[in-house]
């Protein structure tokens, strides 16, 4: 190891039985690893029902509202979502991560500056929603933007989920976000049948977290109340200002180019590129999932390197296991997509399917690097990292979109999407030995590159035209080679995973 890691010889490092001890809530007999395996599987199936409440929110709602009442409503969740974004500052991340000895008043003392937070973003929000009113020309988004801005310091009241996270007890954290999700539901669909337009969504997310709100605090394990110690704003502020930074260059990231395309190229070429980025999105689903998951771990064994290098292999392995093939079959089956399901009108968005579906597969390397720099405390490689990605966006992707549209857009975030990985490669060879990170990278190659190879042989063997159901029969190919395969190669690793879950009727090793 060398850098960033602790230098401490496994001999002498913190025993594994003592790993999350007064941090974690342990059952009797239950391990670390089986809490991570099985907060990942409560996770993600939160994730995935919160989006599929969300998505049926969305479709019933639009059903009592005109196009035009749900573009105003886009164009708010547009404005304040990217304001938001700026709002991820990393103050939950450094509340994980301290080892405050007296943990009451270290919840307090981030409780009081998310609250200084939320203050700060009404101000911003009450400021900011007038301007993008005129750069949209629409000024019904102020009223209504102002009510959403209410809702900053129900987020605030909502701290104590944090202590859950923590200690990694994600079934009583995520029980009791559900709260959040139901409430806004039941109330938007309500008011939109009394016919209330936009304002359902709005005045149904304002209850939604207000709801949450009040369950969290009623929850908390600790007192709600102000606290502050001196050199306290400073600690969070080191650590938090280049997570600040990162979510500045993600903004830039994602808005300029759709800026550019709209006065360059017009209305569908974004529509293409959001359509794009929302199906390559789905390759990140996993790691961020897990990544969420094990970061409250990776902080409690931040001083067992042998630890943070298991935990860094087995989980990006488990993501790329996903990553990879996703990417693969956006390149294979991406006009498929378009012919077969969205229709021509859609022929536009085939060639940034394929290729920002291939960066978002790649882009799995070593995806979940920032956990283990920011359980260090060592934030300012996460600022350097995104600055890269955005230079090259900037120097590559913009002139290419330019020049050579959408096609050129989509090979210019390939390869900045290169240049991020080679820049998170090298902080990674500073925590892990590279030949770790590599390896582990391309062990997880394998499954694909044996689907590949079977699916244009398939194709190069077809006579007459293309059909749907011959589509459909590359693509069961493709997961059935590429699932046998990886149940084949990762069988330790999926037995490990899948024993971790599996309930015990005996103790087992922390």
């Amino acid at each position: 190891m060398t850098g960033v890691l602790p230098e401490v010889p496994l001999e002498t490092s913190v025993p594994v039985g003592r790993i999350g001890e007064g941090r974690i809530d342990l059952r009797e007999g239950e391990g670390i690893r089986q809490r991570a395996a099985r907060g990942t599987i409560v996770n993600a199936a939160f994730n995935v029902g919160i989006q599929l409440l969300g998505l049926l929110r969305g479709f019933v709602v639009a059903g009592f509202l005109a196009a035009s009442q749900y573009g105003v409503y886009g164009l708010l969740i547009i404005t304040l979502g990217t304001l938001l974004w700026l709002g991820q500052v990393g103050i939950d991340d450094k509340y994980i991560q301290q080892d405050h000895p007296d943990q009451e008043a270290a919840f307090q003392i981030a409780f009081t500056l998310q609250c200084m937070l939320a203050g700060l973003f009404v101000l911003i929000i009450v400021v900011a929603v007038p301007l993008f009113a005129l750069a949209y020309g629409q000024s019904d988004i102020i009223a209504p933007g102002y009510v959403l801005a209410a809702a900053m310091p129900a987020v605030a009241l909502q701290t104590p989920f944090w202590i859950f996270q923590r200690r990694m007890n994600f079934a009583r954290q995520r029980k009791l976000q559900v709260i959040d999700p139901i409430v806004a539901f039941v109330l938007t669909v309500a008011l939109a049948v009394a016919g209330l337009g936009f304002w359902a969504l709005v005045l149904g997310g304002v209850a939604g977290s207000y709801a949450a709100a009040i369950v969290a605090v009623r929850a908390s394990p600790y007192r709600i109340r102000f606290r502050y110690e001196p050199g306290t704003l400073r600690e969070y502020t080191r650590f938090s200002w280049p997570l600040f930074m990162g979510s500045v260059n993600a903004v830039l990231i994602a808005q300029i180019p759709i800026l550019i395309a709209q006065r360059s190229l017009g209305i569908a070429a974004v529509g293409a590129i959001t359509l794009a980025g929302t199906i390559s999105l789905y390759a990140n689903r996993v790691d961020e999932i897990v990544t969420g998951t094990i970061y409250p771990a990776v902080c409690a064994a931040k001083e067992r390197t042998d630890l943070l290098v298991e935990s860094f292999t087995k989980t990006n392995r488990l993501a790329l296991l996903w990553g990879v093939p996703f990417g693969a079959a956006a390149v294979l089956f991406g006009p498929d997509l378009i012919h077969f399901l969205l229709g021509e009108r859609w022929h536009l968005a085939i060639v940034l399917i394929q290729i920002m579906g291939l960066s978002a597969g790649l882009n799995q390397i070593g995806f979940n690097w920032t956990a283990f720099y920011r359980a260090l405390g060592n934030t300012r490689p996460i600022a350097i990292a995104s600055a890269v990605m955005l230079i090259a966006v900037m120097a590559i992707a913009v002139p290419l979109l330019l020049t050579d549209g959408l096609r050129g857009y989509a090979t210019g975030i390939a390869a900045a999407t290169g240049f991020a990985i080679v820049a998170r490669v090298y902080y990674l060879a500073r925590l892990f030995a590279l030949r770790t990170v590599v390896v582990n990278s391309a062990l997880a190659f394998g499954p694909t590159v044996l689907a590949l190879p079977a699916v244009l042989a398939v194709r190069w063997l077809a006579v007459g035209q293309r059909s749907g159901l011959q589509a459909l029969a590359e693509v069961c190919l493709f997961v059935a080679i590429a699932g046998i395969a990886t149940l084949l190669s990762e069988r330790e690793l999926l037995r490990e995973f899948v024993g971790y879950i599996r309930p015990r009727t005996r103790p087992v090793p922390s």
